[in-house]
């Protein structure tokens, strides 16, 4: 009974927040008072609340912050977090506060359009005006409705039709908490033109050991055509919950590949939603999480085939450590009018200590007879005759698990196609293994 007091007052002091910001916000007056009615009719989930009952997301909240200082602009220095040989446009926010100091767009203006939300929302941009909150339903989700109520700053940004972007653009979240606990939301828009290609890497770093929070929406529309690929790298040392959704929206003949790292944090919630809304479309969603200590890391996925002759395939796999818990949630869905659709899901996992927990749900639901859909889960611990045989031949117990944990996170590794990426996710892979797991 406790437990639903303190939630109710959390979700009441975020409320106020939420309405001390509807008051000072001139933009979407009427979208911003719909979300926070939404916010208050949901509220924060509870436990018994189906799609977070194994992320106790508001107990989080109501032990870990106040919620009584509004966000503020850091003041650390982005170099310290770069990606080496890692040449991109950056987009940098501070405490959830975009930073135009430490920004640079280094790709033509014929190729992309970088501008701050609020600015392009002023000047009535026609895109934003369009697709802005259109995508991701907050009508449902108490945290997506908090952010389309409350979003202090983010960035719109369009990549041009036609136009291949040969530089990555990196989104680095930053959040200074070495003097107090940080929360911040922020909302992002993403319009890539048809037949346009591009690459696109969220990056999570702190500073500190206070608390912080963030709250990220981030909508992608993927035009006719169109190519993008989506990373999303979550190696955040520091006491970092965060609850992010992407959503995308995929039209006729459009490619997404989605990769989502997560590495560290504390209590981290992803909610990754692809709806495929035209025919020919092709979808892969990659994931690895390493989770040790009592780090928390909880995977949703929706891939929503609403046209026919569409393919999706999904591969999520997993190492926990410690007391650590991970959560994987995948659902497919296939409408009526998609015929033809192959759709492909699959989550493994490995645990390597009794304490360790994995929850996995792997769902399909079905309205079409012509389709070749498929899914499964699989979670235990690492082979002991894999590990004789490797020791028969002169190798050591910590070398033999070090070899066969690496070859497990190795597939996810094989399907990032940047090489100066995909050398540094294999550092920090490598790291983490080394630090964590293998000794």
């Amino acid at each position: 009974m406790n437990v639903n007091v303190n939630e109710k007052n959390i979700s009441f002091e975020i409320g106020q927040l939420i309405e001390k910001e509807l008051v000072s916000e001139g933009s979407l007056p009427e979208l911003r008072k719909e979300a926070f009615e939404t916010f208050q009719r949901l509220r924060l989930p509870e436990n018994k609340t189906e799609e977070y009952k194994d992320t106790p997301i508001a107990r989080a909240l109501q032990k870990n912050f106040t919620f009584q200082a509004a966000p503020v602009p850091g003041k650390i220095k982005p170099a310290e977090f770069e990606i080496p040989n890692f040449e991109a446009n950056r987009i940098v926010f501070i405490n959830g506060f975009f930073s135009k100091e430490h920004s640079n767009i280094i790709s033509p203006e014929t190729e992309i359009s970088i501008v701050p939300l609020k600015k392009a929302l002023s000047e009535k941009n026609a895109l934003v005006l369009k697709h802005l909150a259109t995508h991701a339903d907050f009508k449902t989700d108490a945290l997506t409705a908090w952010n389309t109520a409350a979003w202090s700053d983010g960035i719109f940004l369009h990549i041009k039709n036609n136009q291949v972007v040969e530089k990555p653009i990196l989104i680095h979240h930053i959040q200074d908490a070495s003097e107090a606990e940080v929360w911040s939301v922020s909302r992002n828009l993403i319009v890539a033109g048809s037949s346009s290609k591009s690459t696109v890497v969220e990056k999570f770093d702190s500073r500190g050991k206070a608390n912080h929070f963030s709250n990220i929406v981030t909508e992608v529309v993927v035009d006719e055509n169109a190519e993008a690929n989506y990373y999303s790298i979550q190696n955040d040392a520091g006491n970092r919950f965060q609850y992010n959704l992407t959503q995308f929206y995929q039209l006729n003949h459009s490619r997404v590949n989605t990769f989502t790292f997560t590495l560290n944090g504390k209590l981290v919630r992803n909610n990754l939603q692809l709806s495929l809304d035209g025919e020919g479309i092709e979808s892969h969603m990659i994931g690895l999480y390493l989770l040790d200590n009592d780090t928390l890391a909880d995977n949703h996925t929706v891939v929503d085939h609403k046209k026919a002759n569409s393919f999706s395939n999904e591969l999520y796999k997993g190492i926990m450590d410690g007391t650590a818990k991970g959560v994987f949630n995948g659902k497919i869905y296939v409408r009526p009018n998609a015929q033809k659709t192959n759709a492909f899901q699959a989550n493994r996992n490995i645990l390597l200590t009794d304490k360790a927990t994995i929850n996995t749900k792997p769902q399909l639901e079905i309205w079409a007879d012509d389709v070749k859909c498929s899914h499964g889960c699989t979670t235990g611990q690492l082979d002991e005759e894999a590990m004789f045989y490797l020791q028969t031949r002169g190798i050591t117990k910590e070398t033999a698990r070090a070899m066969m944990l690496y070859a497990f996170a190795g597939e996810i590794l094989d399907h990032v196609n940047h090489a100066e990426l995909k050398d540094y996710l294999d550092q920090l892979v490598s790291e983490r293994l080394h630090k964590n797991f293998w000794l």
